[in-house]
């Protein structure tokens, strides 16, 4: 270090050091050469106090939190608390790759298709879909002439007509899907005291994110085994170990070969599960991929606004910002 340091320098330290101190007075400051460390720690702290470093890691900190919130339906790091015990709450569901589950992935709309027809030949006989009208089906996995056919076949109660009285027309694309049931208690009767729920929103019905769900739902579907040794089933109910509690009344439906998809795909029971998973996202989601093209076209044209305010800033505004105004007034004349 002291190699570093003119020789001037060291002759003022020397000279000051044989001099008896006699008061206050200029004392000259030997400025030592800055080493590897402090230039590193000094890049840091331009870095911490930078508000655009602030801002990145803000932002990234609450875009991990919102991602992580989403996809597990919790905060990170806080654990959720439950009354029921892992048992009562029901096995918990592997996870599967969905193929539309990342950033960039759309609905599979063949799948959606043979889901809607899983539906609509197994699931609809119990299960209503309320927020689902026949239009919602028309470029998503059907064309026009077919969703129209298929409302026709469904008679709706309408009116009243000139005379005052109610009347029955065929469907129209406007009109909602129909429950199987005309109320709550007439499903209740028809299901051993068991109210089937509605279907539409059934995706985002529970708590652990969308992808949990649908795992979730995929299992139910297909989980069903007879009871272990020692465990009781009550008349009228069901052994599944994914749902809560073991014991669901909904006899299991999906059997290998129950439905004759129009495309040829084989109907086994994880294939016609896996197709109705992906119709109900489908049906608690409609603007899925919408969202997802709107989401990347925002992440270009931020990104693009924002190279333009770094040039901008970097280019144009510091040195305006940075240069130095003299004002030299006339001087008085004698």
């Amino acid at each position: 270090m002291l190699a570093r340091l003119p020789a001037g320098a060291l002759k003022n330290v020397a000279a000051l050091r044989s001099t008896p101190f006699s008061g206050p007075r200029n004392i000259p400051r030997v400025r030592f050469a800055s080493t590897s460390s402090s230039s590193s720690s000094s890049a840091f702290e331009f870095f911490t106090s930078s508000r655009a470093a602030l801002a990145t890691a803000t932002a990234l900190s609450v875009g991990s939190v919102a991602w992580y919130a989403n996809l597990y339906g919790t905060l990170p790091f806080i654990g959720e608390v439950h009354a029921n015990s892992p048992a009562e709450e029901g096995l918990h569901p592997p996870h599967y790759p969905w193929s539309h589950s990342g950033w960039f992935d759309t609905f599979d709309h063949a799948s959606i298709r043979r889901g809607y027809q899983v539906y609509r030949e197994v699931c609809a006989a119990c299960h209503s879909l309320d927020r689902i009208a026949w239009r919602n089906l028309v470029g998503v996995s059907h064309t026009v002439d077919e969703v129209k056919a298929m409302a026709e076949e469904v008679e709706y109660e309408d009116g009243p007509n000139d005379q005052g009285e109610m009347f029955m027309r065929p469907g129209k694309l406007s009109d909602y899907m129909p429950a199987p049931y005309p109320n709550e208690e007439a499903a209740r009767a028809s299901n051993g005291g068991a109210l089937p729920p509605d279907l539409s929103l059934i995706v985002k019905a529970r708590h652990g994110g969308a992808y949990s769900v649908k795992d979730y739902i995929f299992s139910l579907l297909t989980g069903y085994r007879d009871p272990p040794a020692g465990f009781e089933i009550r008349d009228g109910m069901n052994y599944n170990p994914y749902f809560p509690g073991n014991a669901i009344s909904m006899a299991r439906v999906l059997f290998d070969g129950l439905v004759e998809y129009e495309d040829g795909t084989p109907a086994t029971t994880s294939q016609m599960a896996k197709d109705v998973v992906t119709f109900l996202n489908w049906a608690a989601e409609p603007e899925h991929d919408e969202r997802k093209k709107n989401g990347l076209k925002a992440v270009i044209l931020f990104t693009t606004l924002w190279a333009i305010s770094i040039y901008v800033k970097r280019f144009k505004w510091s040195v305006i910002k940075s240069r130095k105004i003299l004002y030299n007034p006339p001087a008085d004349k004698p």
